[in-house]
């Protein structure tokens, strides 16, 4: 479970531990990789029609983009407990709403950063629209917040019930 506070981010020492096993890997072996890829690419011969190692390059950039990301994350991370189940809307919930109290038009997602989406369910910022309206709500109250194109909408808390993986 993931909250984040304006510098803090708060993980359980899972997710700390499985961010932290990630930086590790792609500050390690996956640069010793990512260097032999590019080495082997350059002797192929003129670097501006090799696909090969412009595409090791890419990888590079990218992989070192989530190295930076991760170290800022872990720098800043804050190792807690999972949120209680008390009905109370907060990031590491998993929520469930109702559109325009209308209740068979319902969405259910983890209100979590991104660091900690998954393909199991949804993932929702607390610092998206919708995570910033319906944070600290509890179940039953109306939460609002502003779409995109600067109108209000509402959404009814039907469950708020932390995050078990």
């Amino acid at each position: 479970m993931t909250q984040t506070s304006e510098n803090v981010t708060w993980l359980t020492q899972e997710a700390y531990n499985q961010l932290k096993a990630e930086l590790e890997y792609l500050s390690g072996p996956a640069r010793t990789e990512i260097s032999v890829k590019i080495a082997a690419a350059r002797e192929e011969g003129d670097l501006r029609e090799n696909g090969g190692y412009h595409a090791a390059k890419e990888e590079q950039g990218k992989m070192e983009l989530r190295v930076r990301q991760l170290s800022q994350l872990l720098e800043h991370a804050k190792v807690g407990e999972a949120p209680a189940d008390d009905g109370v809307v907060e990031p590491g919930m998993v929520v469930t709403i109702a559109f325009d109290d209308d209740p068979d038009d319902t969405l259910t997602f983890l209100l979590a950063s991104r660091e900690y989406a998954s393909s199991d369910i949804e993932t929702y910022s607390p610092q998206s629209p919708l995570g910033t309206g319906v944070n600290g709500k509890r179940t039953g109250d109306v939460a609002e917040y502003e779409l995109p194109n600067g109108k209000m909408a509402s959404v009814k808390i039907l469950a708020a019930k932390p995050y078990t993986g």
